[in-house]
């Protein structure tokens, strides 16, 4: 088997294992979901939203590009990998210790908009653990270790977080979605730590070098810088509303998020098998082996997420309502969010090589997105207000900017890895276009229904949508390489190029 289609097999092997993952996190987060709606209100959820992204944004610093970074520093070292794993942990468990200080001392930076009561002033103390299982994930992933990170991220993870909402509720109504939070992070980070162990063993002989440690934080700043942008641009959106609505608004705006980054967590769990596989290509020097992993894992997410996006959007006040009746107002924003989500694949599976090939002027494309999407979600808003608009129809502006500003960066990151590489990275095929507007089409159709068989309109009507989608790109987008990911391994003979001239140039 050539190193090409082992490339394949095991991007196909990953995918495979991820896209279980994802249906099981769709299952577990759904709970949560309905329980924080039915059993918080919007105004907790809202306060709880823009705590939660101050606390994994200093979580995602503390990682310090090691996420990404750290398969590429295995991969050009001769120490052994488990002491360099542990040199990693001790980066993000002191980066997590001096994060975790300064939200302590000024946790208002967690609740910029309501009072510091309770359990408040201690929750940032749980960043060392997302912080550690990230980490641990990322070293776990580079032996092609997938299923300890659905494990972790798609079962543990939020079932936890949905049981102990659940139970808290009870107890201590207005701590309960934190406490739950801090339940799910610890439980995660002992299903990432338990594998690791067993996986590179103890360090014997191990101790943390400060030299070392400084020098792999040099490497991986382009790295964490690029993480944090990247996490910026889906999450700053809801800092944004957080300084000029109500919590309330926040909360159903965090809701609608919920529901829409379902479709980008088929993206994130690519991460972990797609960045070995880039450096390992890169290590022999094969970029246009790189081109066509970028271009295969583009693809596959593409096709599933429009499938997600269509059909989630025909049937989108009914989704909502489901979380709760004062949610239904965030519809409009969660159409906006899948289709941001659509858009945003290219760009973001092209910065999987661009990190490494590219480092500084991936970072400098994506800060000044990240400066044109504030500038832009803030100009919408105010003009919407000027306008005369209502509050919900304000909110709507962050998403709007969101998703052009994703489609923007994804032309714009496509062409400077294609240009890197010598070869189109592009994943776009026109039976992509066929699929989205058969599927549209039959989704429409059903829209037509009179009120009194609005049931009909999601029970039948998104299983027919779906249908057309899918018969259409089955039919007619899949290739063998892409049908890969629905068997145990492909042959030698169906592992060559896709037909080239399937992509829109």
């Amino acid at each position: 088997m050539t190193d090409q289609t082992e490339d394949i097999a095991a991007l196909a092997k990953g995918g495979r294992t991820n896209v279980a993952g994802f249906i099981l996190r769709l299952g577990a987060r759904i709970p949560f979901l309905f329980i924080a709606g039915h059993m918080y209100g919007a105004a907790l959820v809202g306060r709880f939203a823009i705590a939660v992204v101050v606390v994994e944004f200093a979580a995602l610093i503390a990682t310090l590009g090691l996420k990404r970074g750290l398969a590429q520093a295995l991969s050009s070292t001769e120490r052994p990998h488990n002491h360099v794993v542990f040199d990693a942990l001790a980066l993000a468990l002191i980066a997590s210790l001096i994060a975790s200080a300064a939200l302590f001392a000024f946790p208002q930076a967690m609740y910029p908009n309501s009072a510091i009561v309770g359990l408040d002033r201690f929750f940032p103390l749980i960043i060392l653990a997302p912080a550690l299982s990230d980490v641990s994930l990322a070293a776990l992933a580079y032996r092609h270790d997938v299923k300890a990170s659905v494990t972790a991220r798609a079962v543990i993870e939020p079932w936890t977080l949905s049981i102990f909402a659940f139970l808290f509720s009870f107890f201590t109504h207005k701590d309960g979605l934190v406490l739950a939070y801090v339940a799910s992070m610890v439980a995660a980070l002992t299903a990432s730590i338990v594998p690791l162990i067993r996986s590179y063993g103890v360090p014997h002989g191990w101790s943390p070098h400060v030299g070392q440690l400084w020098q792999m934080t040099r490497a991986n700043t382009p790295l964490a810088g690029a993480d944090a942008l990247e996490w910026g641009s889906r999450n700053i959106d809801r800092l944004i509303l957080g300084t000029l609505f109500a919590p309330s608004v926040v909360g159903i705006y965090y809701m609608a998020q919920q529901v829409a980054s379902l479709p980008q967590k088929l993206k994130t769990s690519f991460d972990p098998i797609l960045g070995p596989v880039v450096t390992q290509s890169l290590a022999r020097g094969d970029l246009t082996a790189i081109a066509r992993q970028v271009r295969q894992v583009a693809f596959w997410i593409i096709a599933a997420q429009l499938a997600l996006a269509i059909t989630a959007s025909i049937p989108r006040e009914g989704v909502m309502a489901t979380i709760g009746p004062q949610f239904v107002s965030g519809a409009a924003p969660m159409v906006f969010l899948l289709f941001a989500e659509v858009f945003a694949s290219t760009g973001a599976v092209s910065e999987s090589a661009l990190v490494y090939m590219a480092r500084h002027r991936n970072l400098l494309i994506s800060m000044t997105m990240l400066a044109l999407q504030v500038a832009l979600s803030f100009a919408l808003i105010l003009a919407i207000r000027a306008a005369g608009y209502g509050v919900t129809t304000q909110a709507a502006g962050a998403p709007v900017a969101l998703m052009l500003v994703l489609l923007l960066t994804s032309f714009i990151k496509a062409g400077v890895l294609g240009r890197l590489l010598g070869a189109s990275v592009s994943p776009m095929r026109w039976p992509l276009v066929w699929a989205a507007c058969a599927g549209a089409a039959v989704g429409g159709a059903f829209t037509l229904l009179p009120p009194g068989w609005r049931w009909a309109q999601v029970s039948i009507g998104v299983a027919a949508t779906l249908a057309a989608y899918l018969f259409v790109i089955w039919r007619y987008a899949f290739g063998p390489e892409d049908r890969a990911l629905f068997s145990k391994m492909p042959r030698a003979e169906e592992a060559t190029l896709p037909n080239e001239g399937g992509f829109i140039r």
